[in-house]
């Protein structure tokens, strides 16, 4: 290694440490398969809406949490809603808020601005300044400063403070070389693998004296919204890290030791998967959702004549808020929505029951007993057949 440094650092080579598995070429692939799926699937904005709440708290939730935050998803949310918290989490609030502010912040620049930069120093210290502003003694370090002091992580001695400008640009450097972005389009796998690596390389550089995680999953965030995921995907592999927190450390660990960050790129790729699975099924019940309604308006309007039209509004309506996964006795349909009960005040049981046998004979209801569920098989009807 080069004179230049104060030390010897054999893990930081800034060259391609890694071979991608058979597991991991795979997951790739269903990673961008999946990712498509999500891109090209129209979703209704109240869902998107949902979505984009769901991935900045689980987000916020996730990179903090790692670093020891134990606010939950229901107190980001009331972060979220400007309600208040206890005193004593009034640092935690803080932490998260940067996080909230970091990750709209980069949403707008990158995905409505389309503002884009390299990964270089200033943007590190952009990022720090981010995650560490208005922490005050919480913090233990300069917000948008390298340190200045050497530091031990667990039994990880950091590379020595006065080599980490150096080590910053070569690894800004490489990035640059290594991944190709602004002199072509990148490839997925580019993408996804320097968001990974990247985060890595952040981790083992450690170049502030605190928030280096948060700062590692921030610009993994960064790159992954700059190289096209969806903005609702983009936190997933930080929030896999923290369900995931022991192997992550120690998937970590062995990459150092090893020198070799295959099977790191392997574990990560495995959460990036499971979190896009859940996402797509997400997108997908809306979609259910979607074409539930567009049938009940289709099969309504071709009786309504001749229907009494204040009947033919309850039934649809009744139709219409058919839940899907929960059964209910006819005496529990003005609780199940608002314009359910609006339809239905006033209304005796035994109307109830009429209405909710009409929809059994239309085949949108299921009855059970005394209870009833929606029809949800007429719509898997509609699925492109194939074998098994």
């Amino acid at each position: 290694m080069s004179t230049k440094y104060h030390r010897d650092y054999p893990h930081l080579t800034f060259r391609r440490q890694w071979s991608l598995t058979e597991k991991a070429a795979l997951l790739l692939g269903q990673c961008e398969a999946y990712v498509n799926a999500i891109r090209n699937t129209p979703i209704l904005p109240k869902h998107y809406e949902q979505l984009m709440n769901v991935s900045l708290i689980k987000g916020a939730q996730a990179t903090t949490a790692i670093e020891g935050n134990t606010l939950t998803e229901d107190e980001i949310q009331q972060i979220l809603d400007h309600k208040k918290l206890p005193p004593s989490k009034e640092y935690q609030k803080i932490e998260v808020e940067n996080i909230l502010l970091a990750f709209n912040t980069l949403l707008q620049e990158l995905v409505y601005n389309d503002q884009d930069a390299y990964i270089s120093a200033s943007l590190l210290l952009r990022f720090h300044q981010m995650v560490g502003q208005n922490l005050g003694e919480h913090f233990s370090a300069v917000p948008g400063k390298f340190r200045e002091n050497d530091v031990t992580v667990g039994r990880y001695r950091c590379p020595d403070h006065r080599d980490v400008p150096i080590l910053v640009d070569e690894l800004c450097g490489w990035l640059k070389q290594e991944f190709h972005y602004g002199s072509r389009s990148q490839s997925f796998s580019e993408v996804l693998i320097q968001a990974i690596t990247t985060h890595v390389y952040i981790e083992w550089i450690h170049p502030f004296g605190d928030g280096n995680g948060r700062t590692g999953r921030l610009v993994e965030y960064y790159l992954l919204l700059r190289g096209g995921n969806p903005d609702i995907t983009s936190h997933l592999l930080s929030n896999h890290y923290n369900l995931t927190r022991t192997a992550y450390y120690r998937e970590l660990e062995k990459a150092h030791d090893q020198r070799d960050l295959s099977q790191f790129i392997e574990y990560a790729l495995l959460g990036f998967r499971d979190g896009l699975v859940l996402t797509l099924s997400t997108i997908q019940r809306s979609q259910f959702r979607l074409s539930w309604q567009k049938m009940i308006y289709d099969m309504f309007e071709a009786v309504r004549a001749g229907s009494h039209e204040k009947v033919f509004q309850r039934q649809r309506t009744l139709a219409l808020e058919l839940p899907f996964d929960q059964e209910f006795k006819a005496a529990d349909v003005l609780g199940l929505s608002i314009p359910l009960a609006q339809q239905y005040a006033g209304v005796s049981e035994k109307t109830v029951e009429r209405d909710l046998e009409k929809l059994e004979e239309m085949g949108l209801a299921v009855k059970r007993d005394t209870r009833f569920i929606a029809n949800k098989g007429v719509l898997y009807g509609m699925i492109a057949r194939r074998r098994g």
